[in-house]
């Protein structure tokens, strides 16, 4: 996969295009994608992905205090990487770019510096200006500029049609086997390893204290999961608990990733961690101190470790 971040050179035979803000790259996404490469394979073209960045709610200040995504820049060009797309167009968002009205978008990118030939899009894609313009307007665009568009229906899951929308929601509720199924991979964070109180260390279960550096990632429902570890190239397996450490932590509005890697017992302070969650096992829950504390990680651990068939 080809990354451009501009389109003065932009120059490929037979562009099959889509276009989308792609968040979470889910498997509704990849039923477009799928039909996107069949179609450059059909039509003896190359298939593109077009997308912006930052996301436009950032920009504009849209209603950014509840804007939560499911991937950031770099997890969407790495998810985009994996669907066998030949080229990821990334355009800058700015303010200027959003008074381009839907007409002027196609006009200028899509025609004279894409040069589509072939536009697929979702069954509820919507775009330019304030978002008016639908498949309908697509479809007249098309024939006035000569290329052709196609609408797919909506992927389903137990006939309920997947989007970024729910996943959040699933997420955000606790429902991670659902999001997952969703997403059609096991939805994952990322970020840096800091320094935290020691207190797990004391007890027996040191932890890597994770700082997300998107603020709008979306964070799943508080609680204690199983988990994969990746770091510096090498997977291990642990539990992580996400939420305000009532049991240890008098503040309940500071909240805290921090995960427990098993078998593992090295300082990774200032080293990037990547974490995909596989089973919630249950929620947070204030203890009576560190002795019933530690007791319950103790049965947390044993119940991970035979998901994982450690044990």
């Amino acid at each position: 996969m080809v990354i451009h971040t501009d389109l003065n050179n932009f120059n490929i035979k037979n562009p099959i295009l889509t276009i989308g803000v792609f968040d979470g790259v889910h498997q509704g996404h990849h039923s477009i994608l799928s039909r996107l490469n069949e179609l450059a394979r059909e039509k003896d073209g190359e298939s593109v992905v077009l997308t912006l960045w930052p996301h436009p709610r950032i920009v504009l200040n849209k209603d950014i205090d509840s804007l939560r995504l499911l991937s950031n820049i770099d997890e969407k060009k790495y998810l985009l990487s994996k669907t066998q797309i030949d080229h990821l167009i990334v355009l800058p968002f700015t303010k200027e770019f959003s008074e381009l009205t839907a007409c002027e978008f196609i006009e200028n990118y899509l025609v004279q510096k894409i040069g589509v030939k072939h536009l697929v899009v979702g069954y509820n894609h919507q775009f330019g200006k304030d978002r008016k313009a639908g498949y309908e307007f697509l479809s007249e665009c098309a024939n006035r500029f000569g290329f052709t568009i196609e609408k797919l229906d909506a992927k389903s899951v137990n006939d309920d049609n997947i989007s970024s929308t729910k996943i959040r929601g699933f997420l955000n509720e606790g429902k991670l086997n659902v999001a997952n199924k969703y997403l059609g991979y096991e939805y994952f964070i990322s970020g840096n390893v800091v320094e935290g109180n020691q207190i797990g260390r004391k007890i027996g279960f040191p932890t890597a204290n994770i700082k997300i550096p998107e603020p709008y990632k979306q964070i799943p429902q508080d609680g204690v999961y199983a988990v994969r570890v990746k770091l510096n190239g090498d997977s291990f397996f642990g539990m992580l608990n996400i939420g305000t450490r009532p049991t240890i932590d008098s503040d309940l509005r500071n909240k805290n990733i921090e995960v427990h890697i098993f078998d593992f017992d090295k300082k990774i302070y200032n080293q990037t961690i990547t974490v995909s969650f596989v089973k919630r096992i249950r929620d947070e829950k204030k203890f009576s101190g560190l002795d019933e504390l530690t007791k319950q990680l103790d049965l947390d651990k044993s119940e991970i470790r035979k998901i994982f068939l450690l044990d």
